[in-house]
Formats: structure tokens, sequence, C-alpha cells
């Protein structure tokens, strides 16, 4: 398993959002996705989520804790250039009509998650993808390389 919220920067969100965030990495992980959490993007970014299939897909989940971090955050939309499916995730008491019907749902919490709407698929270009996949390989590599060198061999 890839580095999840616990291992990553999530531990300076609040509380719900770690939630979510956390419930929404375990439902990724259970469809067989790895996924990293505060991933950088090409365009500056972090998308709080991004899960990789087996088959190359990529996947962005972004966060949102309330009402309010909906209405007051507009960069998600420049998330969607870096992956084939954009979803949000919510916490369980978020009416899910609020949300785009453009993007994949996801309603979690710190035990779980669940796909309330899938998102729908917008290809990626090739060279996006292999710059992406090549991304996603050096930042798993270097998470991967900080945790194992705090430990004796």
């Amino acid at each position: 398993m890839l580095l999840g919220p616990s291992e990553c920067a999530a531990g300076d969100r609040p509380e719900q959002t770690r939630n979510v965030t956390r419930g929404a990495h375990a439902l990724m992980r259970a469809f067989g996705y790895s996924v990293l959490v505060e991933f950088p993007l090409p365009n500056g970014r972090r998308a709080d989520l991004v899960a990789l299939a087996r088959d190359g897909s990529i996947r962005i989940v972004e966060v949102k804790s309330s009402l309010a971090d909906f209405r007051a955050d507009a960069k998600w939309m420049q998330y969607r250039q870096f992956c084939d499916r954009f979803y949000f995730a919510i916490p369980l008491d978020l009416p899910t009509q609020l949300f785009p019907g453009d993007a994949g749902l996801i309603v979690a919490d710190a035990h779980g998650g669940l796909m309330e709407r899938e998102a729908p698929v917008h290809s990626l270009p090739p060279a996006t993808r292999k710059s992406l996949l090549v991304r996603f390989g050096a930042l798993a590599a270097d998470r991967l390389h900080g945790v194992l060198s705090t430990r004796n061999f």
C-alpha cells in the first residue's frame, strides 16, 4: 500500500477533513487503486487524493468538508485536466445534490466511503498520462524512502 493520510500531510488538516480523506482513501484502496495523498500537480495545485488503477487510469478526489469549503474553492476545476475521472468526497451530512453532476461523488467518514455517483470518463492525452505516471511513481518512491530511512535495516 502506498502512503495514506496518516503518513502524509493530512495530519495538519481539520478533523472532519481528515476523516473524509481517510474514508475516501479506504474506498479507493478497496477498489484496488494505489493512492497518494496531497499529490502535487504540474499546474502548481495539490490534489487531495490521486488514485492509480492497474490499467494506468488516474482518478483525482477533491475532499470538501463543508458547503462553505466547496463554495469558497473554485480551484478544483483545474484538476480535471490531470485525471480520467474526477470526484468530490464529502461527509455524510452534506446534501449530495449540491455538488456538480458532471463529477463523481463519494460520501465518506473515518471508517470508509460509499460511491454515491460514478464520475464520467475524460481520457487523458497520452503525453499527460505518461508525465503523471512518472510523477506518481517518483513521489511514491520518495515517500517510501522517507519511511524506510527512519528504520534500521
